[in-house]
């Protein structure tokens, strides 16, 4: 039976608050941390991950980063990939130490734009053994071009994340988007997507639903496909030609540098998110990696 622990742990000052949910296993079991979505919090989809992955005999471990959710840190919602990063590093941390987990055997597990993340994190941290990333989407300048409407578009937002950076550190004051709307052309996401937008599915209390302006420049010039190159831990990418971006899997995935594999699935970008089959062919796919990560 899994049990699930509400958790609180540092990170570069700021307290982050987690979910770890526990299998019922007699002894030190895996960890895996888990992170979702850009501008996400845990409940939205990392939640329900680190729940399944449990029931599969890991100790996992969500958690909202700095700035989001139930965490401390200011500014508010800003899409921070370095920032994230080391709140993964931190995470890490906080699961090796747990006493219910055998910090010899640690994975992380990213969706969507985590799986950005979780790459950084894993080039640098040889504590983490084993990636597995699910619907990932992994961009390089090329990428991001092709998806934010070519050169001039990106130029554009990166300008406007300029203007509001400074104008952040003059007044204190962030300028939001709507991160999805189906009405306000400068969304980050201006489109009718169920997924956020619908109360039974992500568009809940707990997410604002808001995009600090000012985060466009980092996201958009961060380059995650060369990352592949540092990673040597086995690594499983479950992803769907019809989901975001499967170029930028595939390429990731050539480039990596350890043992690796990738399951091409089928639904969209959003099924992976909380639809059936798409979770539970990511999850069991992730589970079994990390099985054979471990023996």
């Amino acid at each position: 039976m899994t049990t699930r622990h509400e958790v609180a742990f540092p990170s570069g000052g700021t307290t982050l608050s987690g979910t770890l949910f526990l299998p019922d296993t007699g002894s030190a079991a895996p960890g895996i941390v888990v992170a979702g979505t850009w501008t996400s919090v845990k409940e939205l989809m990392a939640d329900r991950y680190a729940e399944r992955l449990a029931d599969r005999g890991y100790a996992a471990l969500s958690f909202d980063f700095t700035g989001f959710g139930r965490s401390g840190g200011a500014p508010r919602d800003v899409e921070d990939p370095d920032r994230k990063v080391r709140d993964i590093h931190h995470a890490v941390t906080f699961l090796a130490s747990h006493p219910s987990v055998d910090a010899d055997r640690l994975g992380a597990l990213g969706i969507c734009a985590a799986a950005m993340y979780m790459a950084a994190n894993a080039a640098d941290d040889p504590r983490v053994g084993s990636l597995a990333l699910i619907a990932p989407w992994l961009h390089d300048a090329v990428i991001c071009e092709e998806a934010y409407g070519g050169a001039d578009a990106v130029a554009q937002k990166i300008e406007a994340a300029r203007e509001a950076r400074a104008r952040y550190d003059e007044t204190g004051v962030v300028d939001y988007v709507p991160v999805v709307s189906a009405t306000d052309p400068d969304a980050a996401m201006p489109f009718d997507i169920d997924f956020y937008l619908n109360p039974a599915r992500g568009g809940i209390p707990a997410w604002p639903n808001r995009f600090a302006v000012m985060a466009w420049e980092n996201r958009l010039t961060y380059d995650s496909i060369t990352l592949a190159r540092s990673i040597t831990q086995p690594t499983v990418l479950v992803h769907s030609e019809d989901a975001a971006i499967p170029e930028g899997a595939r390429r990731f995935h050539a480039g990596l540098a350890g043992p690796k594999d990738i399951l091409w699935s089928q639904g969209t970008q959003f099924d992976f998110y909380d639809q059936e089959p798409q979770v539970t062919v990511a999850a069991d796919t992730a589970a079994a990696h990390f099985g054979r990560t471990w023996g």
